[in-house]
């Protein structure tokens, strides 16, 4: 089963392309949308989620209700293998508990786009500096994380600059000129200068 926790409007597109794929959707939102019933979605209490989710998408806003939403105390309760998606809040997840819950194998894996304390690695061009975050980088150890620099931010604008960027480089490259290397985050060894 596949569980949406927060049915508001990005929830509700997760919902439509779930179902899409004939997924049983069982969902949890202080709001019920009639839209997500009309799927053939049923709302769910919090607790059923975490004891039946094969799967839990969570899709709410960060408040300080749904704070830490995936702790230490919920991890003990989730099915065992459950795969969780988080591409709304970081915080929405305890990363600590997240952690112990991977190293437990109560959590199968995770896909997050998101990370608690994100805004001090996110954003920025970390190949030639090292990661002093040890949550961090336990996660980015684990072969049963997926994790994405928060891409939800991009606009058309944004997209549109890092493929010219990305063109210009190649385009560089291609014409053997080497001005990339002398970028104060070049991570290329001196000896190959």
């Amino acid at each position: 089963s596949n569980f949406a926790m927060g049915t508001g409007k990005i929830g509700q597109i997760l919902c439509k392309i779930l179902n899409g794929f004939g997924a049983k959707l069982l969902c949890y939102d202080v709001y019920e949308s009639d839209e997500v019933k009309e799927l053939g979605a049923h709302y769910v209490t919090k607790d059923e989620i975490f004891e039946q989710a094969d799967v839990i998408f969570l899709m709410m806003p960060l408040l300080p209700a749904t704070k830490h939403t995936i702790n230490e105390e919920v991890v003990s309760r989730l099915k065992k293998g459950v795969l969780i998606v988080n591409t709304a809040r970081g915080g929405l997840i305890d990363t600590k508990a997240l952690i112990q819950g991977l190293q437990s194998g109560q959590i199968g894996g995770v896909g997050l786009d998101v990370l608690e304390n994100e805004a001090d690695y996110f954003f920025q061009d970390w190949s030639a500096k090292s990661i002093e975050d040890p949550e961090l980088t336990s996660l980015l150890g684990n072969n049963r994380v997926v994790l994405t620099a928060h891409q939800a931010f991009f606009t058309k604008e944004a997209v549109s600059k890092i493929v010219d960027t990305t063109l210009d480089n190649i385009k560089i490259w291609k014409e053997d000129r080497l001005e990339g290397l002398l970028h104060p985050n070049n991570c290329i060894p001196a000896v190959m200068k």
